[in-house]
């Protein structure tokens, strides 16, 4: 059964961007949003992202809070922390309020992320890693720090499996993954944990900025691995996972907005939760940085 928490978020999101509401057939299987206490306003870039695969592994809190920067503690479920290799389709990328001709500005990406919160409570996604095939989103590495790294990638069909692929320029680290989508289900509770994110955290000269991101709820189905291999989480220093990978497919959200990021220039003291939101279900706690 769905904790309050989760409830409560989903009575908050039942609206499509426009303003109108979803319906309960549309909502059936998908993944909610957080209550709207975030949103990317003004937008200031607009997208859709298709065709993705999560992969989730679960690792122990401590290898995962080594890799965070003072300021971002680690995120729980079931007192693990998790990790997410998450290829996609990048379509439709363009400045906000501008049209532009989908061809020219779909690529694939794929990004290595973890769960984190700040010591106010305040959730989000750590970059880990981001790979990409379009030098022009290499700008935002200058701008915030997002650790873009060119390479060559691809997402592919083949008999009605996905099949996505990707080298870093110069060698490593790459990927290959083929994943055969299943039938579409009902988000578990750590479905929404993993998947309801609405902040991502980057690092530049020793500055935590803080981007919104918003879009509609995810269509989760089930996914199968039929093919796997990946280096990109040894290459940031994370070792074995703790446990076998969680692999939900999405066909995608087609109206995602992220806003302006911010530089976060003024860090709350670890434990405080002044202001924050309140706990995530399945968290437990935030893991307290060694030292």
């Amino acid at each position: 059964m769905q904790t309050e928490r989760n409830r409560a978020a989903q009575a908050a999101a039942a609206l499509r961007p426009d303003g109108s509401s979803w319906t309960d057939g549309e909502l059936g299987g998908l993944c909610h949003p957080s209550p709207p206490d975030v949103r990317a306003w003004p937008p200031v870039l607009e997208a859709a992202w298709l065709k993705l695969t999560f992969v989730h592994w679960p690792f122990r809190p401590a290898d995962v809070q080594r890799l965070l920067p003072r300021g971002l503690l680690v995120d729980e479920f079931d007192d693990m922390a998790w990790v997410s290799l998450t290829p996609l389709l990048m379509a439709g990328v363009r400045p906000a309020g501008v049209s532009v001709a989908p061809r020219s500005t779909t690529f694939p990406e794929t990004n290595l992320r973890t769960y984190v919160r700040r010591p106010d409570g305040r959730d989000g996604v750590w970059l880990l890693s981001l790979e990409v095939a379009s030098a022009v989103m290499l700008t935002a590495r200058y701008a915030v720090g997002a650790p873009y790294h060119l390479g060559d990638l691809s997402v592919s069909e083949h008999g009605g499996a996905l099949v996505y692929a990707g080298a870093r320029r110069g060698g490593e680290p790459s990927y290959h993954l083929v994943i055969r989508p299943g039938e579409r289900i009902q988000p578990s509770d750590r479905d929404i944990w993993l998947t309801s994110r609405w902040r991502g955290y980057t690092r530049r000269f020793g500055i935590l900025f803080e981007t919104p991101v918003e879009h509609e709820p995810w269509p989760l189905s089930t996914g199968v691995i039929e093919q796997f291999s990946e280096t990109l989480a040894n290459s940031v220093g994370l070792p074995a996972p703790a446990g076998e990978p969680v692999v939900p497919f999405s066909e995608g959200v087609r109206n995602v907005r992220l806003g302006a990021s911010r530089p976060l220039l003024r860090q709350p003291a670890h434990g405080t939760a002044a202001g924050g939101d309140p706990p995530r279900p399945g968290t437990g706690r935030a893991q307290e940085p060694p030292g």
